[in-house]
């Protein structure tokens, strides 16, 4: 596996590659990432991946400085899973001094996350345009998990006409339901123990959803539900799937996203609905 440090380290390297599927990361690696390195390699393509706790997707009161970090451990996982060239590039690399530019995006960014977390997927969107920059690859995975996230990446390449497909990888669940991410390790065991409550309230109202039930009263009673669990929901909410607007009825392709805060942890989940 070739580790770059460095643009110019970057540049030799992807010369010794042929068509390559890349995935971005942040890091504190888990099952759903190295899925995606899987999911590159069943497309027939060269694994790739980055690491880069991108600085401006945090808010001045968000866990930037506190999001988990395993450099080492990270890099044995990759190598493991077959990843072929790691990026690794330093902030000063990402964002110098004299840059001027960055993305801004609308669309499916405008809510959600993009209310609650202000400025987030600029930070989001400038970041992975600068990787893929980088990195060149046919294909980009990312995981279904965060869901708003892909349909703001698939918005920004397709206006910014960018020759990379990007490809959405189903999302990597624990045995009890809950969402593998980076920051499941915040959790108390008490917390972890009601985690996977968040999955199994979305999963009954996307039943009564689909069975015909008023998506109002279903969501309204979903929202008690998390409450109940000791979970304070950010938003639950039944949603275009790739222009994140809210419907009050299902109509095809629509989304159940959700966010709820338990303990010092954002729980992010969805499923698909119909």
């Amino acid at each position: 596996m070739i580790i770059a440090r460095t643009l110019a380290e970057l540049e030799t390297a992807r010369t010794r590659l042929d068509q390559t599927g890349f995935t971005p990361t942040m890091g504190a690696l888990h099952e759903g990432h190295l899925a995606l390195i899987a999911a590159a390699k069943q497309a027939g393509l060269t694994p790739t991946a980055s690491i880069f706790v991108n600085p401006t997707q945090f808010g001045p009161n968000e866990d930037f400085s506190r999001y988990p970090r395993d450099e080492a451990g990270d890099l044995a996982k990759l190598e493991q899973a077959g990843c072929a060239l790691v990026w690794l590039p330093s902030a000063e690399t990402m964002y110098p001094d004299q840059a001027a530019t960055s993305v801004r995006v609308a669309g499916p960014s405008r809510l959600w996350e993009g209310t609650i977390r202000p400025g987030h997927f600029d930070g989001v969107a400038t970041v992975v345009a600068k990787l893929l920059g980088q990195m060149r690859p046919a294909c980009a995975f990312f995981g279904e998990k965060d869901w708003q996230q892909v349909q703001v990446v698939r918005r920004m390449v397709a206006d910014l006409l960018l020759p990379v497909r990007i490809v959405p990888v189903p999302t990597v669940r624990e045995a009890d339901g809950l969402a593998k991410s980076s920051r499941n390790r915040y959790l108390s065991s008490q917390e972890r123990a009601a985690a996977p409550n968040l999955f199994a309230v979305m999963r009954e109202t996307v039943r009564r959803i689909e069975t015909g039930d008023a998506v109002e009263a279903c969501l309204a009673a979903a929202r008690a539900a998390l409450i109940g669990h000791g979970m304070v929901p950010d938003y639950l909410a039944l949603v275009h799937a790739e222009n994140l607007e809210p419907l009050d009825a299902p109509s095809p392709p629509s989304r159940l996203i959700a966010a709820a805060r338990l303990g010092p942890v954002r729980l992010l989940d969805n499923l698909a609905v119909g």
